[in-house]
């Protein structure tokens, strides 16, 4: 379903040690918006819903809301250290198109609703 590298997994549970709320986990979801018509969200929570679906990548708990999860399926999550900086990737076979920063994405058989706004 959802692929997370070694090196971000490293990362993730480094920040969740960082958070000072216990049973915290990383959520991944996909909304409508960006320049290319979906956007990401991936942060921590620690509340479940109903129709929440829940995996265990390599010892971490992700939640994915059901409806995000038809443009995740097989999501490549990496985190790579560049000098004094760093962030994660994210590499989605389902996208057809990104924009520049890699923040959003379209997908063939969903376009979503592009933002006005460039990257």
């Amino acid at each position: 379903m959802i692929n997370i590298t070694d090196a971000a997994i490293a990362k993730i549970q480094e920040m969740l040690a960082q958070e000072e709320i216990p049973n915290m986990f990383l959520r991944i979801g996909v909304q409508s918006g960006g320049c290319s018509g979906f956007q990401y969200g991936m942060g921590f929570d620690d509340e479940q819903h109903f129709n929440d679906k829940v995996f265990d990548v390599k010892g971490l708990k992700v939640v994915v809301e059901e409806d995000s999860i038809k443009y995740l399926n097989g999501l490549i999550i990496d985190f790579k250290e560049s000098g004094m900086s760093g962030g994660f990737t994210i590499d989605n076979p389902n996208a057809s198109a990104t924009c520049g920063c890699g923040s959003s994405f379209r997908t063939a058989t969903d376009a979503g609703t592009p933002a006005p706004e460039q990257c």
